[in-house]
């Protein structure tokens, strides 16, 4: 097999996660391979070097601090409600001109327009909200950067 079946392996291996058959068919690649033998040696100081790492975070002090000031509660907060608003705005005005055709018929009922309506409203509040909250989650993620 080439090499390139075997660096595919070769995190695996590194992180103890090769079945017995991959682990021994990589173990007699790497030992007849010396770019391979090379580049494992590469990952293996790699992930030394990265096992050794912490993150580190803004002490509690620095939060509290930046927390306390008033003016950057209230920027924060009013800058996501005007982002919610205005995106729920936008939204219902694509979904207006969307179905405008239908609500100028006359034929069509108000409590059908009304409906119509109130339908574009619910789905931009929720579509808005659901973001916001994939937002939120996403940056909280401690495994975002994690390949699976």
């Amino acid at each position: 097999m080439s090499c390139e079946k075997f660096k595919n392996l070769m995190m695996g291996y590194i992180d103890d996660e090769l079945n017995e058959h991959d682990r021994g068919a990589f173990l007699g690649h790497v030992r007849s391979c010396a770019e391979c033998s090379s580049e494992l040696e590469h990952y293996r100081k790699l992930k030394e070097v990265t096992d050794g790492m912490k993150l580190t975070s803004p002490e509690d002090k620095i939060w509290r601090d930046y927390w306390s000031v008033i003016y950057n509660r209230i920027e924060r907060g009013v800058g996501w409600i005007l982002l919610s608003i205005c995106g729920i705005l936008l939204l219902c005005y694509g979904g207006y001109k969307a179905v405008e055709e239908f609500i100028a018929d006359p034929t069509v009922g108000l409590f059908v327009k009304v409906a119509i309506l109130g339908l574009i409203v619910g789905v931009a509040i929720l579509f808005i909200s659901v973001l916001r909250e994939r937002l939120y989650f996403w940056k909280r993620d401690r495994y975002r950067d994690v390949r699976r």
